[in-house]
């Protein structure tokens, strides 16, 4: 029984952040899915965490469905700056699949972020993507497209790291 509390416990903590095991989003509570680390050249960058109605192992489940669903990225590292944030969805965006339209909302939304900041990824059917940096929210971008590239980067074939991905798909 104590090595069963103990997994569950490790499974909403990571690198020192604890994440809540519920997320409200569009009026519907969703569930943690599941946490990961985002490395870069051996450095912790950010916690990872994947909230959704209900948990699965497939990214593409949990790209696909057009469900409330959130991403919330939890920085560790003392400072990511405005433009390695957009650079570093450029590139996520040029492995998945090109958003509708541009990312240009999104890169605009965003700013310098330090260690105990959140970006946070909200969606809601029928309402799009909306922004929250460091609790403020930036905006919404419209449509299912949008969200479906924006997932497809932490989710898909070509995530950030393969650990990050396995982590939020609760592997």
């Amino acid at each position: 029984m104590l090595l069963l509390l103990l997994a569950l416990a490790q499974a909403r903590e990571i690198a020192g952040v604890t994440l809540p095991d519920t997320a409200s989003v569009g009026g519907q509570t969703l569930q943690l899915n599941g946490v990961g680390l985002r490395e870069k050249y051996y450095i912790d960058v950010y916690v990872g965490a994947l909230y959704l109605p209900s948990k699965t192992r497939s990214g593409s489940e949990a790209i696909s469905k057009d469900v409330p669903k959130r991403i919330t990225m939890h920085f560790i590292y003392k400072q990511v700056t405005k433009d390695q944030l957009v650079e570093t969805f450029s590139e996520g965006f040029a492995k998945a699949a090109p958003p509708a339209g541009t990312p240009d909302q999104l890169y605009g939304m965003l700013s310098d972020v330090k260690a105990g900041d959140e970006i946070v990824l909200d969606y809601a059917p029928g309402s799009g993507t909306t922004v929250t940096v460091r609790g403020k929210a930036r905006g919404t971008i419209p449509g299912t497209q949008f969200m479906t590239a924006l997932w497809t980067v932490f989710l898909g074939a070509s995530p950030p790291t393969a650990a990050l991905k396995a982590g939020m798909l609760g592997g």
